[in-house]
């Protein structure tokens, strides 16, 4: 038994794409104040949490002098 196989019309792809909707979005809310104010007041204190952080971390990542004494454990001392 032979099938024939009929052709897919494809004209609603080219349909869909010279479709466009009379529907516009709603205008987006401006934040308030209070927003504003928030969001300014976490990125500050994100920015001085990297700052801090790398203030008092850079004295820790510098290539100082070893110190003259050097810390041994009793183990290592001989008995």
């Amino acid at each position: 038994m032979f099938l024939r196989r009929e052709a897919v019309p494809f004209t609603f792809v080219a349909e869909a794409d010279r479709f466009r909707s009379n529907v516009t979005p709603p205008p987006r809310e401006r934040p308030s104040v209070s927003e504003l104010t928030g969001r300014t007041l976490i990125g500050l204190t994100v920015v001085a949490g990297l700052v801090g952080s790398l203030l008092f971390g850079l004295p820790a990542l510098g290539s100082g002098q070893m110190p003259a004494h050097s810390q041994q454990s009793e183990a290592s001392e001989g008995r």
